[in-house]
């Protein structure tokens, strides 16, 4: 089905003589899905909430009202019914929680056979207790009870080195107020969100890391470091964070930005 969609992206941006590796580095687009969105191939875009994002950023990057051509999308070609996505496919369902029914005190009865099997374990457990070799005597006289109770120094300092590698690690987590792109990487640079569209209300996290850099399409999402909101700009425009190992946040320029290609 074809509307105006593409034709007024694709003569905006001739008519500003805008070209289309221009649009992709400010937009992080890749230029087969811009040339897809010009010429109304939707088949060859990953449709719904993926080819509503690339459309509002890319008319955004124009100075077109990105929301109306969205919208214009959605009614013209997507219709009335919402699809799943492969990033909410990708998302187990909750698991249903059973409910204990409950007596009119408050608390579960056991039938007298129940009762009768857990005195029955217990006694077989005190019996084993007392069988095992110095179970009976005093704590100094069991071997090797020292070794369980006073850890040497080499495995107490493994212990502590251990504690504080984990609470150096910095944990963030995203959420979207509405559709934006993200890509995130880990101190390693590995791809944690690899360009994917996060939907408005979506969450992303947490994760785990000694250091992150993250770009964002627009400003519409929050981010969480060490249980602190973070302050994103609020802006239409792509935009990129640094966070290092004190969860100290900082901007980055156009070219320091990941892009997950």
């Amino acid at each position: 089905m074809e509307t105006r969609i593409g034709e007024v992206l694709r003569e905006t941006r001739r008519r500003r003589e805008v070209e289309l590796a221009e649009v992709e580095a400010a937009t992080r687009i890749r230029p087969r899905y811009l040339r897809a969105i010009e010429a109304e191939e939707w088949d060859a875009l990953p449709g719904g909430f993926y080819t509503r994002g690339f459309i509002r950023t890319y008319a955004s990057f124009l100075g077109l009202d990105g929301e109306r051509l969205a919208e214009d999308y959605r009614e013209s070609i997507e219709g009335a019914s919402r699809e799943w996505t492969p990033l909410q496919d990708a998302v187990p369902p909750a698991k249903p929680t059973r409910r204990v029914r409950r007596g009119p005190a408050g608390g579960r009865r056991l039938p007298a056979a129940g009762w009768l099997a857990a005195a029955a374990v217990i006694a077989v457990a005190v019996l084993a207790i007392v069988a095992l070799p110095g179970g009976g005597g005093e704590p100094g006289n069991r071997k090797g009870a020292g070794n369980r109770s006073n850890p040497g120094p080499a495995a107490t300092k493994g212990a502590e080195s251990q504690a504080h590698a984990i609470r150096s690690r910095v944990s963030m987590r995203l959420a979207a107020s509405a559709e934006v792109w993200v890509c995130l990487l880990d101190a390693k640079g590995h791809h944690l969100v690899d360009g994917q569209i996060l939907e408005g209300g979506a969450e992303a996290g947490p994760f785990r890391s000694d250091s992150f850099t993250v770009s964002f399409g627009n400003g519409e999402v929050s981010m969480t470091i060490n249980g602190q909101e973070a302050e994103i700009s609020p802006t239409s425009s792509p935009i990129g964070y640094s966070i290092d190992a004190g969860g100290r946040l900082s901007q980055l320029s156009e070219s320091e930005r990941p892009t997950c290609t």
